[in-house]
């Protein structure tokens, strides 16, 4: 995130030493190292909470298509099963067609 090398590190611990002086140095080191640290776990937190976020809003997506897929797949059966009973339905009438159109013998 930050590129700070060691120099620089140097640097702003010299500063530190001059502007707070050696006896309260120690304090403020603790001090920003206690800061530092909630910062971190600030920002871990953000992150989990993100992460969990954008995994429920994964699966909510993949529920939803799997909810339209199943749907598209009920519809596509009940059509086969309509276009079964058409072929059926159209069967019977050419028989029953063939049947009238059959001579009738005398018994």
């Amino acid at each position: 995130m930050f590129d700070v090398g060691f120099s620089e590190l140097l640097m702003v611990g010299l500063v530190a030493l001059l502007v707070i002086g050696p006896e309260r140095l120690p304090k403020a080191a603790r001090v920003a190292g206690l800061w530092v640290g909630k910062a971190r776990n600030i920002l871990n937190t953000a992150k989990a909470e993100i992460k969990q976020e954008l995994h429920a809003e994964e699966m909510r997506q993949l529920m939803q298509e799997q909810s339209i897929a199943g749907e598209l797949q009920k519809a596509v059966q009940e059509t086969q099963s309509a276009l079964e009973d058409i072929n059926f339905n159209v069967k019977a009438a050419i028989e029953t067609n063939q049947d009238d159109d059959k001579p009738k013998t005398a018994g």
